[in-house]
């Protein structure tokens, strides 16, 4: 498959050659395996099988995901995280903290919050139910995630006390499970961020590395007012550090010195 062709798959999909443009690679090796399977030879005919396929348009959807995390990435984001965005809403005593993890791929971010959240327990009394939904539209990522196997380097910056508390290891290097406490209360649901989310009322959204980066403008725009349409007022999205919002958002405004992390206006 040259770049010609891989470009007419991402125009039928609404993705943008931008943010693929480093990745593709291994993205077009997956996309040639599966025109292979099922007897394409050619894009144009790949193409119409997928419009006469929802089966198989959903395959080539989660085999142009990208999955590239670990734990703890972005350190001061963390920080920012741990002493005053979720710190802020527990001295309001709330009842319950709602997050979104809006394209989870495997996990890594998920478990990170997790173990944040652990760790404040014992800093204040009173803590609320904590609620976490985590979506992808890769099935097989979700089960990565639900399984919490992880390979040596996406741990590369868990502090050691953590990680001998939260992690098993299984040899060496690895790889590590985490412990059942950090698969607790988390729902796992398959999302396409191209659709409306039933649930909403959120206090966090992580939108890292997704549809800011992969989808064109005109996709990016409205699967992003989606999103923010199931954010509380006064909560916050926390968005790639090398993602831009896709327009002027009304609502939104930096928190802090923080570029990646907004808060939406309390009305």
């Amino acid at each position: 498959m040259d770049d010609q062709q891989f470009r007419q798959l991402l125009d039928h999909f609404g993705y943008s050659w931008r943010g693929y443009r480093k990745v593709r690679k291994g993205v077009k090796k997956r996309i040639t395996k599966h025109m292979l399977e099922i007897g394409c030879r050619s894009m144009e005919t790949y193409l119409d099988s997928l419009d006469r396929d929802e089966e198989l348009r959903g395959q080539c959807e989660s085999l142009m995901c990208v999955s590239i995390s670990r734990f703890f990435r972005d350190r001061l984001l963390w920080k920012a995280i741990e002493d005053q965005i979720v710190p802020g809403f527990l001295k309001e005593n709330i009842k319950r903290l709602k997050l979104w993890f809006a394209g989870c791929a495997c996990g890594e971010e998920v478990y990170s919050f997790k173990i944040l959240w652990e760790g404040l327990k014992s800093r204040f009394d009173l803590m609320p139910e904590l609620e976490i939904w985590a979506t992808d539209i890769n099935c097989v990522f979700l089960r990565r995630a639900q399984d919490g196997i992880y390979a040596f380097s996406s741990l590369k910056e868990v502090p050691p006390e953590l990680k001998e508390i939260y992690f098993i290891s299984h040899g060496d290097r690895g790889p590590y499970s985490v412990v059942p406490l950090l698969k607790q209360g988390i729902r796992w649901r398959v999302h396409n961020l191209s659709s409306k989310f039933d649930e909403f009322n959120f206090h966090i959204i992580f939108l890292r590395n997704s549809i800011l980066t992969y989808y064109n403008d005109e996709l990016k725009q409205a699967a992003f007012q989606k999103v923010i349409d199931s954010l509380n007022n006064g909560g916050f999205l926390i968005i790639g550090t090398h993602e831009k919002l896709p327009f002027e958002s009304r609502g939104l405004v930096p928190f802090g010195s923080q570029r990646y992390v907004f808060e939406k206006i309390r009305r």
